[in-house]
């Protein structure tokens, strides 16, 4: 079926409405069954990607690159060194050069208002593959592990520890809207993004779910369905003296993971720390889907793709819940 997203940007997740967010999840879940049963998908034949990469990345320029090529297409690595950014040329010309030449542009950005003002120029879509505000690529990877885990995301409780950052930015702007309870447990509760929190809370409100924010890991894991975390220190990021020690009582291990709800899932965006922001043995246990999450990053880009790029929106025979 065609799909109001053909042609439209990916910078927040604000920008899609909610039954937009469904479909691309459905359609991330019927790509993924198709690569498991090996059925070609080449949706995006002869269509072309070009990947702006000003951090380096694993599992964005893997999940991409791969993405287009199991479409069909193709996609183009650019690091700072491959392209005339970093030369002088402004990013409106970069983005209109690179709209003449390919179907859509992924930027990982250093600063937000690059992608804005990348999408401002370009006649492509732009999707965001991480900025210092948000990355909502992997928010909806973790959706989808979490409704693979458990049926559905409606009802679930999300917990992120530690120091709220973009990952966390996009949570926020996601776990309302798909049914969940979200809480976040950090020492820094000041550094919670006062906007999406807001906002959050509004559509917490209207969909009858909870946003908690708290300086106490044993109130934000009650109850909990998941916990989730990322590194205490960010690429290239510079923090203050304690910032490590105050972290420490949020390092998701066995004793804060029973203070959970029992059968809860523990998630990490990776890369990881072991034995910092998560214990090695919760990492590695049997209730870590952690590299599940990771795959999906994977399926969750081919669905953006498609859903931009082509204006596809596939269905399985049986549609999955919230």
């Amino acid at each position: 079926m065609t799909h109001s997203l053909l042609g439209r940007d990916l910078l927040a997740l604000a920008d899609w409405n909610d039954t937009e967010l469904l479909d691309v999840l459905e359609t991330a879940a019927e790509l993924k069954l198709r690569q498991q049963r090996r059925k070609a998908h080449p949706l995006l034949a002869n269509r072309t990607l070009a990947m702006i990469f000003e951090k380096p990345s694993t599992r964005t320029r893997v999940g991409f690159e791969s993405a287009m090529v199991q479409l069909g297409g193709h996609g183009i690595y650019l690091s700072p060194r491959d392209t005339q950014i970093g030369r002088g040329e402004t990013i409106g010309d970069t983005a209109r050069v690179l709209s003449r030449m390919c179907d859509a542009i992924m930027a990982r950005v250093n600063d937000h208002a690059t992608l804005v003002e990348l999408a401002e120029a370009a006649d492509v879509p732009v999707i965001n593959g991480l900025s210092d505000w948000l990355h909502p690529v992997q928010a909806l990877a973790d959706a989808l592990t979490i409704r693979e885990h458990f049926g559905s995301c409606k009802g679930i409780k999300l917990v992120y520890l530690g120091d709220p950052n973009n990952v966390s930015n996009s949570l926020l702007e996601i776990a309302p809207r798909l049914g969940m309870d979200f809480a976040i447990g950090t020492p820094f509760v000041a550094n919670v993004d006062q906007q999406l929190l807001a906002q959050a809370r509004l559509q917490a409100a209207a969909n009858g779910t909870k946003i908690i924010v708290t300086n106490d890991p044993l109130e934000a894991v009650k109850n909990a369905d998941v916990l989730y975390t990322d590194v205490w220190v960010s690429m290239g990021q510079v923090v203050a003296e304690g910032h490590l020690e105050a972290l420490q009582p949020f390092q998701i291990n066995a004793e804060l993971l029973a203070a959970a709800n029992a059968g809860s899932k523990v998630m990490h965006c990776l890369p990881m720390h072991r034995g910092e922001e998560i214990s090695a043995d919760v990492a590695d246990g049997e209730r870590s889907i952690v590299f599940d999450q990771a795959e999906n990053r994977l399926h969750t880009h081919k669905a953006v793709l498609v859903a931009t790029v082509a204006g596809l929106a596939l269905r399985r025979s049986k549609r999955l819940a919230a």
